[in-house]
């Protein structure tokens, strides 16, 4: 068994499409595309890759609804990386919930906060290494 015990992540949608346009231009700077698609799913990971993110059509019929205190984090090669995540979302929809910028958690750590379309937290960042 992989050392990694975390398989994927999920973020729930009521318009798929709108989702996939989101998602499709965010995670582009952060090297992830698009890897599978159906009719109530899409899922991305690094190109030649597994799909390791997903945005679905909740699978009880219910709305789609953020978790409160929810927050999925993206890794980024380079701190362009994240500005260009941070500016993406805001373009296509998002909200921001802190520009790119470094943070108190660790020296040189980089990182931008935003929302997606149905107000989904994400977090991408660059560790220095």
């Amino acid at each position: 068994m992989d050392e990694n015990m975390l398989d994927a992540v999920s973020v729930g949608t009521d318009d798929l499409d709108a989702s996939v346009f989101f998602y499709d231009g965010v995670l582009c700077p952060l090297s992830m595309v698009r890897i599978t698609r159906s009719d109530t799913e899409a899922g991305y990971g690094p190109r030649g890759g597994k799909a390791i993110f997903f945005v679905n059509v909740p699978y009880n019929d219910e709305p789609a609804s953020f978790g409160n205190g929810v927050q999925i984090s993206f890794l980024a090669k380079d701190r362009d990386s994240v500005d260009r995540f941070h500016e993406t979302a805001i373009e296509l929809g998002g909200r921001d919930e802190g520009g790119p910028g470094e943070r108190s958690y660790s020296p040189g750590y980089y990182g931008a906060y935003c929302r997606d379309p149905y107000g989904n937290k994400l977090h991408a960042c660059h560790l220095p290494t």
